[in-house]
């Protein structure tokens, strides 16, 4: 027998002896015991290639398969209204207004009000299994004012952090090409 000691993994492992055809074996010599067997530090651990276990490749999930609808969020200075909608616009899925989230009149613009909304809007739409929004901001716009009022960026901020997709975010305040006449009169509104 004959011990060999490998760096790698540092085991003794016994292998017999080969005899060769020619040669004579000679009278085998008993192996020197030490007083105190010597360790040898272990080296880093870096697996053999063929040992190492190859773990199971996970299955990839399947994409989740989306249900879109069209949230319509009217927002002016004083109201910030959400519709939610098929895609095709016909049929109304949930809808809220700020109005219906505060008390008080001059409130009903503001971002906390159209964030309440928007959460309830999406609670109704996550109960029908819709996943997917796109996006439909509109202002008084016509004579009134073209950009949107407060309500508008908190609404699609909110809808976002709910975990609702969304598609497109379009603008659609009717902008006129040439337009009626504004209403106050010549010499304005007298207040």
């Amino acid at each position: 027998m004959v011990i060999i000691m490998t760096s790698k993994d540092a085991k003794a492992v016994e292998k017999p002896a080969v005899k060769k055809k020619d040669e004579e074996a000679p009278a085998e010599k008993p192996a020197v015991a030490t007083a105190a067997p010597v360790q040898a530090t272990p080296a880093p651990a870096t697996p053999a290639p063929q040992a190492q276990a190859t773990a199971p490749v996970p299955e990839y999930r399947k994409p989740r398969e989306m249900k879109w609808a069209v949230a319509h969020v009217y927002a002016s200075k004083n109201d910030t209204i959400i519709t939610v909608t098929d895609i095709s616009g016909a049929e109304t899925i949930a809808k809220a207004s700020g109005g219906m989230m505060v008390k008080s009149d001059r409130e009903e613009g503001k971002p906390y009000a159209a964030i309440q909304a928007a959460s309830k809007v999406v609670n109704e739409i996550k109960n029908r299994g819709i996943n997917g929004l796109h996006i439909m901001i509109r202002a008084p716009g016509g004579h009134g004012v073209k950009t949107p009022g407060a309500g508008a960026q908190a609404v699609v901020r909110s809808i976002a952090r709910m975990g609702i997709r969304i598609g497109k975010i379009e603008d659609v305040t009717p902008t006129p090409t040439d337009t009626t006449k504004r209403p106050g009169g010549n010499r304005g509104r007298r207040v």
